[in-house]
């Protein structure tokens, strides 16, 4: 796709080409419920659950998570469902915060199939590819009766807290090939104090999941970026790389060179100054963004993602968010000949961005008008690569 300066940054990965219409619509549901009984009661109800293959649900962390998932083990006998918790989520009607928000697959189109590592600390990457390229298999065997062109998408989730999402996402991309994989992860608002995934019946912390959905429609994968590097550089001199805490920037306390470089007190560090200053790294040509999430008292800065030493920076600048937003859709709708729904991972930090320049409505309406579902996240998965402040996601045609 042409590159510009004035929108997002893009990158569309098409799939294949479509084939037979399908007569069945994805299903989505939001709900705002706060009884998790009568929410999840209410929420199968609008997505007639015995139609469907499998679902994802993308819940906010107000919820009592262990009385929200008894009682969706309740009722997914047989049906494969996963989720996590968020920090905002892509409703049928647009960007909410306080939701449990849901999209279904028709049985008739789709297969759903999902595993779950957990313990992330004693993560055994042999293992986990073993059972990844099982799946595969497992699908390409499984959906032979959709005919001979089925499309295929791994589909990640992780706890947003677990810092193994680097080597997580490397792993498993390996594994599954020329399945392309797209995720994010999970969060609670701006809390950072717990997130979750679902899976098999229960939330569950220090986990990830991987679904491999398949269909015989046409499926994109894509990643947008708003931002370009500006003229600014810093180097990270010092740092816990575990931890993905920078203590030094240039040879100077963190936190106050990088509020001296983006001309700001320290004191004033906050989302809203991360989400409109965001450092960037360049990697195979391309520049990414590498979020920072907290300033801590001691001076130093948590980064959302993987950090070292002598890594040089760049500060990244807005561009046309609207109109990126417009191309990158547009991009999308011809790949797949008709967008059904998108299932999209949406960067926390760019709702605070969003908000700051007074596009929440506008942005809210074109996710509504285009179709998205998916949440806020601390963190997305394209394909191999995790990053920051990118709206990724995987596009469903109708075929």
């Amino acid at each position: 796709m042409r590159m510009t300066t004035r929108g997002p940054a893009a990158i569309i990965a098409p799939v294949t080409t479509p084939i037979t219409p399908p007569a069945a619509r994805l299903r989505v549901a939001f709900t705002r419920e706060d009884d998790p009984e009568l929410a999840i009661r209410a929420l199968f109800r609008e997505l007639d659950v015995p139609e469907l293959s499998g679902m994802l649900i993308f819940c906010s962390s107000r919820y009592p998570l262990d009385a929200l998932g008894a009682s969706i083990a309740a009722r997914c006998e047989g049906l494969t469902i996963v989720g996590c918790t968020s920090s905002g989520e892509l409703t049928p009607e647009g960007m909410e915060k306080g939701t449990i928000t849901a999209i279904g697959f028709p049985a008739s189109d789709f297969r759903l199939a999902a595993t779950c590592f957990t313990d992330l600390d004693q993560f055994d990457a042999a293992e986990a590819q073993r059972r990844v390229r099982e799946m595969v298999a497992q699908a390409n065997e499984e959906t032979r009766a959709f005919g001979a062109a089925v499309n295929h998408a791994a589909i990640f989730l992780v706890d947003g807290l677990s810092h193994r999402e680097e080597m997580l996402t490397l792993t498993l991309q390996d594994a599954l090939g020329e399945v392309p994989m797209i995720g994010g992860a999970s969060g609670d608002g701006l809390d950072f104090s717990e997130t979750f995934v679902f899976h098999d019946g229960a939330f569950r912390r220090d986990a990830a999941v991987v679904a491999i959905l398949s269909t015989a429609r046409p499926i994109t994968v894509f990643r947008g970026q708003h931002y370009r590097p500006g003229k600014t550089r810093m180097v990270i001199t010092a740092a816990d790389t575990v931890r993905r805490i920078v203590h030094e920037i240039n040879a100077e306390p963190a936190a106050e060179e990088y509020a001296r470089l983006i001309g700001c007190a320290t004191a004033d560090l906050g989302p809203a100054m991360f989400a409109a200053h965001p450092p960037m790294v360049r990697a195979g040509g391309e520049y990414y963004v590498r979020s920072i999430q907290t300033a801590n008292p001691d001076g130093s800065l948590t980064f959302y993602g993987a950090i070292d030493e002598g890594i040089v920076l760049t500060l990244g600048e807005t561009g046309d968010i609207m109109g990126g937003l417009h191309t990158l859709f547009d991009d999308v709708e011809r790949n797949v000949g008709g967008i059904d729904r998108v299932l999209g991972f949406d960067c926390v930090l760019n709702s605070v961005e969003v908000e700051q320049r007074q596009l929440r409505h506008s942005v809210s309406s074109l996710f509504a008008a285009r179709g998205v579902v998916g949440f806020n996240t601390y963190g997305e998965q394209f394909r191999a690569l995790r990053v920051n402040q990118t709206f990724t996601g995987l596009a469903i045609g109708r075929g």
